[in-house]
């Protein structure tokens, strides 16, 4: 396994980490009893066969049902002097109930401490404040942290990066759980200002929210090769200083196999990533234009300044990779979340949208007009049942 340095927390992470969200039981918190053995078996397995090739950092949350109450079934068990024990708890207006749930986590998880300590979910400007008003949770994280229940401080989200940047300027966290990768460009500004202020940088789920590539689509695979378009997407990821740690969602031991694989090109990364990236981004000229691929994503609005609240951003980009490389079972699941997963994909799609309005807001927009066009195409080619999270349900 290959290490960094995570920021000023000191601590060397594995460039994989072991998210802790697909191998529980449930996503409600179920009595022990309804844990059947055999999910047991499968969740203790993971995590033996992730510390066996030297990925050390476990990640889960108090939002994730059961993982935290399986996890503290084996977890004391390991050396714990060997471990990274991460958990998340959602900001709240209630200072104290954060506390409460937090000693939660701990009790489930049957550990003393843990090295890093998330607010869960800063993903609107109502969750910012209560993380970081005067007295508010990043207060009660660092009395934690004080008493030694935890070790760093550090926020997770699935903000816009404007808010994300806020955030960050506040000085007030170690780390960041962000969203950064292949098909999602947007936040590499908040990771430079998180490098700039020595914080951890951990990538949430890139290979799962960044295109669904445990499923890719034959054109990917044949544009990746000789890479998997996981390797392919791992390496264009860590070919950056600046990231310190790539989540795996482990349903299985064998999960892990493919990322593995993947580091052996790990000393030379951007110098193998670099002609796929090529060929990705020629393809993608090919199937949407030049022009397109040039400025699509250039002074986009968040939606909260969109007329009816498009998620223009989001509609555009799940648009611009379904239809340029394939990836449209992965648009569909992430455009069918908007509007029905509260502040974790915020925002509304495109099938009410206003284009003349939108098309006002935008103004100068180089590709203002074709943007009208594109809302109606993505509806068309992603619009499905509406989708739930997986915490949801979904």
């Amino acid at each position: 396994m290959k290490y960094r340095r995570f920021g000023k927390t000191e601590l060397q992470i594995p460039v994989f980490s072991c998210g802790g969200m697909r191998f529980q039981q449930s996503w409600d918190d179920v009595p022990a009893e309804k844990v059947e053995e055999s999910v047991q078996r499968n969740l203790e397995a993971t995590v033996l066969r992730a510390l066996d090739l030297g990925i050390n950092h476990i990640e889960t949350a108090r939002g994730y049902g059961s993982s935290e109450m399986q996890l503290g079934w084996i977890l004391p068990k390991l050396p714990r002097e060997k471990m990274i024990v991460q958990t998340k708890v959602e900001p709240m207006a209630d200072p104290g109930e954060f506390r409460r749930t937090f000693e939660r986590s701990l009790s489930n998880l049957r550990l003393g401490h843990v090295e890093l300590l998330s607010l869960h979910g800063v993903n609107n400007a109502e969750g910012l404040e209560w993380a970081v008003r005067k007295g508010g949770c990043l207060e009660m994280a660092r009395r934690l942290q004080a008493e030694g229940l935890c070790r760093h401080v550090g926020f997770s989200t699935h903000a816009t990066n404007d808010l994300i940047l806020k955030a960050i300027e506040t000085d007030g966290f170690d780390y960041v759980n962000l969203h950064w990768y292949f098909v999602n460009e947007w936040t590499w500004s908040s990771v430079q200002a998180a490098t700039a202020r020595d914080m951890g940088v951990f990538i949430i789920s890139p290979n799962d929210k960044g295109g669904m590539l445990y499923e890719p689509p034959q054109k990917m695979v044949d544009l990746c090769a000789p890479l998997s378009p996981i390797a392919f997407n791992n390496l264009w990821c860590l070919a950056r200083p600046e990231v310190h740690t790539l989540s795996v969602g482990a349903a299985r031991p064998t999960d892990f196999d493919e990322h593995v694989k993947s580091l052996e090109f790990y000393d030379r990364a951007a110098e193998v990533v670099a002609p796929i990236e090529t060929r990705l981004r020629e393809a993608m000229r090919e199937a949407l234009g030049a022009e397109w691929c040039a400025a699509w994503s250039r002074d986009l609005p968040p939606y909260v300044e969109v007329p009816g609240e498009v998620n223009l951003q989001e509609v555009l980009r799940l648009w611009t990779y379904a239809k340029g490389l394939d990836l449209v079972k992965w648009g569909k699941m992430r455009y069918n979340l908007m509007g029905n997963a509260g502040h974790w994909f915020p925002g509304s799609n495109a099938g009410g949208a206003d284009a003349a309005a939108i098309r006002r807001k935008l103004g100068g927009h180089p590709l203002v007009e074709r943007i009208g066009e594109v809302l109606a195409e993505a509806h068309a080619l992603l619009h499905d049942a509406p989708k739930k999270r997986l915490s949801e349900g979904g």
